[in-house]
């Protein structure tokens, strides 16, 4: 996999999930503080839980301080454009969680497979990858996680895994297998978004 474009793409993951981050702080009224806590665990929570678990040290934004930068211009960019939160389209949240989601899966399963993972693993750390922010995102935000809801969140996350570490296996190229785990992520998100689409839930009955 190219080097510099694996590293525009993660960049790109950075910033729209900060986004999603900044966009919810808003929406909270949180002040400029909680506004970039809440951008920087959503953009990189994932990222850090994913390298911690393989032994990759120092984390990547300690090793590499670009992705602390990229929050930061974010939040004060969205800041200055977003003035009136309540006035912010209700589907430019998810739409944004949902790029970044399918970008950081597909980044956590390109690294784990370089650090010779299984497959299974692999998409495991895709799935960590991608929702690990959110999940702190969300808890911080006094919100169920959006991966503990009977939304299709989680299982697009193993979907486009699975189609990630199968284009590998079939002998594709890391770009093209790349690209079909993000593209699979996100089309299954941007369904389940458009046509709320959810899973079955469990519930005992009293």
């Amino acid at each position: 996999m190219d080097i510099s474009l694996l590293y525009s793409i993660d960049l790109f993951g950075t910033a729209i999930f900060a986004v999603s981050g900044v966009l919810l702080a808003g929406r909270l009224r949180m002040d400029p503080f909680g506004v970039i806590v809440l951008a920087s665990v959503t953009a990189i929570g994932g990222g850090t839980i994913r390298d911690m678990a393989l032994g990759a040290t120092p984390v990547f934004w300690i090793r590499n301080t670009s992705y602390l930068w990229v929050i930061l211009i974010t939040c004060i960019i969205t800041m200055l454009i977003v003035r009136r939160p309540k006035r912010v389209a209700w589907w430019i949240l998810p739409v944004c969680d949902a790029i970044g989601l399918a970008v950081f899966v597909g980044i956590g399963v390109e690294k784990a497979m370089s650090y010779q993972s299984s497959p299974l693993v692999a998409i495991i750390m895709g799935v960590l990858t991608g929702c690990g922010g959110g999940i702190i995102r969300d808890v911080l935000a006094r919100e169920i996680p959006m991966v503990l809801r009977s939304e299709v969140y989680a299982t697009a996350c193993i979907i486009g895994g699975v189609f990630h570490t199968s284009a590998l296996a079939l002998g594709y190229s890391s770009e093209t297998a790349l690209l079909s785990g993000i593209s699979s992520t996100l089309i299954i998100r941007l369904g389940a978004i458009r046509w709320h689409l959810s899973l079955p839930i469990f519930a005992l009955q009293r």
